[in-house]
This record gives C-alpha cells, sequence and structure tokens, in this order.
C-alpha cells in the first residue's frame, strides 16, 4: 500500500490494529518412540528368496608374476633402503637428513613399507649413543 492510498480524505494515516500478542500453538511430535536395542525385532512376513541359477563359469586368466615392490632410482625409498644395507644400518637422525621427513614417518615407512610391503627384515638395535640403529638383514 502506498502513502497515497494510505492518507484519507481528511489527510490522516489509516492505522490498522495489532493482532493479540499470543504465543504460537506447540506442534505434535512428529518422530515415534523407538525400540530398545536388545528387543527382539517382529517377524515379518517375508517372501521366499527365488530360486538362483548358478553363475557361468568364467575363463581363468594367466596368472600375473608376483613381483617384489622396488623402489624407483633417485627416490626417497630407495634412499632410505641404500641407507639400511649398510653395514652399520642407518639412525633414524641419518634417515631424516636425507628425506626430511619426521621420526614417526620414518618408524611408520619402515614398519609399513621396507617390512610389511616389500617383506624385508628389519633389525632394529640401540648404538652407544643410545640412538635406534636399523638394519635389513
Amino acid at each position: 500500500m502506498t502513502n497515497a492510498e494510505a492518507t484519507t480524505a481528511a489527510g490522516t494515516a489509516a492505522v490498522t490494529p495489532q493482532g493479540a500478542a499470543v504465543a504460537p500453538g506447540t506442534a505434535k511430535a512428529t518422530t515415534k518412540a523407538s525400540q530398545k536395542k536388545a528387543a527382539p525385532k517382529a517377524k515379518t512376513g517375508a517372501k521366499p528368496a527365488a530360486a538362483k541359477t548358478a553363475p557361468a563359469p568364467k575363463q581363468a586368466k594367466p596368472a600375473a608374476k608376483a613381483r617384489k615392490p622396488e623402489a624407483r632410482d633417485g627416490s626417497k625409498k630407495s634412499a632410505v633402503i641404500e641407507l639400511l644395507r649398510r653395514k652399520e644400518g642407518a639412525t633414524a637422525a641419518e634417515i631424516a637428513k636425507v628425506t626430511k621427513w619426521q621420526a614417526h614417518s620414518i618408524r611408520g615407512f619402515i614398519s609399513g613399507t621396507i617390512s610389511k610391503k616389500m617383506k624385508l627384515a628389519v633389525e632394529s638395535v640401540r648404538n652407544e649413543q643410545g640412538e635406534r640403529v636399523y638394519k635389513v638383514k
């Protein structure tokens, strides 16, 4: 409504009364109570499963060669393996210096990649300075 329509012939504005201040009514709950977790569930009248036919025999694929995971030349993985294969082994500090990894990353790499994936036996001992030294057996 515009100001021109709101003004009456006498020049006063028409005012509409406000509605009563009443709180909105409460809505009904839309969720139902759920069963207890340990309560047995009711059996429904499920239909019996249709008889399945045997799947067609598959053609046998030639077995792929199982190859040992290897490191690419110049990668951090190959650098760590080279350090571990030395006669004196490698400390975590030496590995960190080459790879710029943190200690937890070095331990995870040795455990996961070297030991589990590459299936190399890793020996871990403490030296005289108290540092951990890793060697590949």
